[in-house]
């Protein structure tokens, strides 16, 4: 497992019957989480402190309680290239329970990030890294601060405003980025006729989504032909390629044999998958948050 434990404003501190006990900067939170099936003793002080409840309905969905919880606020993560440039992410809770930001892939941002800064390339040539559906942009913010030029592509128009604030709180306001709302197969089919070539490439896909036109993506069915697409964008020296997933049919394993089927037989390099996650303050174990598979030269 890949472990996110380099944060100093996020802490998972408690898990217990569906549940997991976080705290975000100043306030703590109490959100489901399908992987907790465990009922252990709720021992921590912070289950009866917190700022934030979120309900799952038996109907599907849920809703938040709060408690003196600010409309809004910010988090800090300083990557371990980067010592003193640290990332700023908005906050806010808003619709099934989510906050803004995935704090699990910082393990990833690691990863990445000092194979960018490790390339030292010349200004007037850095990396280049395409993020497809790229949510709030803790990648772009991540492979951009380590130096490279990011296309950061994602259908909601929402999503990638929210990105763009980030960027501005975290001093990369005037950093290489592009930000495109677009459904992110038919940019990738644009960009192959246009001849361009990414040295990174990072993709986090949902379950199940729609683009702004109404375009339907269910990932069973559209990884793996989207992988091979998307693959055409790799330049001849390209660096890395990761793919995130939070669904439960994408284990490590299948990740692992669908890049490593793409990429290794093309490219050689090597394939690694395993599942990402978070200490557990209370118990000192892990709590597993999705798998991430990752290809690099």
């Amino acid at each position: 497992m890949w472990i996110a434990d380099r944060w100093k404003d996020y802490e998972v501190l408690d898990t217990s019957a569906g549940e997991k006990l976080e705290r975000w900067g100043d306030y703590i939170l109490v959100r489901p989480d399908p992987q907790v099936i465990w009922s252990t003793p709720r021992l921590h002080a912070g289950w009866k402190q917190k700022n934030g409840h979120y309900h799952r309905s038996s109907k599907g969905g849920g809703q938040w309680e709060f408690f003196h919880l600010p409309d809004e606020w910010s988090i800090r993560y300083t990557l371990k290239e980067l010592a003193n440039r640290p990332l700023t992410f908005r906050l806010k809770p808003f619709s099934f329970k989510h906050t803004g930001l995935f704090p699990e892939q910082a393990a990833n941002w690691e990863w990445f990030s000092r194979l960018i800064k490790q390339e030292n390339r010349p200004k007037d040539r850095p990396v280049k890294v395409l993020n497809l559906f790229a949510y709030t942009g803790g990648a772009t913010l991540a492979a951009a601060a380590a130096g490279a030029a990011v296309t950061h592509v994602d259908a909601s128009k929402g999503m990638v405003s929210w990105a763009r604030e980030n960027a501005l709180s975290s001093g990369l306001g005037e950093a290489p980025i592009r930000w495109l709302v677009d459904d992110c197969t038919k940019f990738v089919e644009r960009e192959i006729r246009r001849g361009s070539k990414y040295d990174g490439i990072i993709m986090d896909p949902p379950s199940y989504g729609r683009g702004p036109k109404g375009e339907i993506w269910k990932i069973e069915d559209s990884i793996w032909p989207f992988l091979n697409l998307t693959a055409k964008l790799l330049s001849e020296d390209a660096l890395f390629l990761l793919i995130n997933s939070y669904t439960t049919g994408l284990q490590p394993a299948v990740l692992s044999y669908m890049i490593g089927a793409v990429l290794e037989k093309q490219r050689g390099g090597r394939t690694q998958a395993q599942e990402i996650g978070l200490p557990v303050t209370e118990s000192g174990l892990f709590l597993p948050c999705g798998a991430s598979g990752r290809w690099e030269k």
